[in-house]
């Protein structure tokens, strides 16, 4: 899902987060998160819900089927 990788990527630069940082908050390795940021493999459904928790946005935002949230101001 190539919007889903944009949106992980644009969500994880949006707080200033390292990959390594997220997959270690996520409980998953460093590569497992890469590839799902790079488009290489899609999360499951449980995953999904864990990034979507993580980032504090809604499964249909993620997935690219509703806009994301507009950053925050000073970001």
């Amino acid at each position: 899902m190539e919007i889903l990788s944009q949106n992980l990527y644009a969500l994880r630069k949006r707080k200033a987060l390292s990959r390594e940082a997220v997959a270690r908050a996520l409980e998953m390795s460093a590569m497992t998160y890469q590839r799902y940021e790079k488009n290489l493999r899609d999360p499951t459904a449980p995953v999904l819900v864990k990034l979507a928790d993580f980032y504090g946005v809604t499964l249909d935002q993620l997935v690219g089927r509703a806009p994301l949230p507009p950053a925050e101001e000073g970001r």
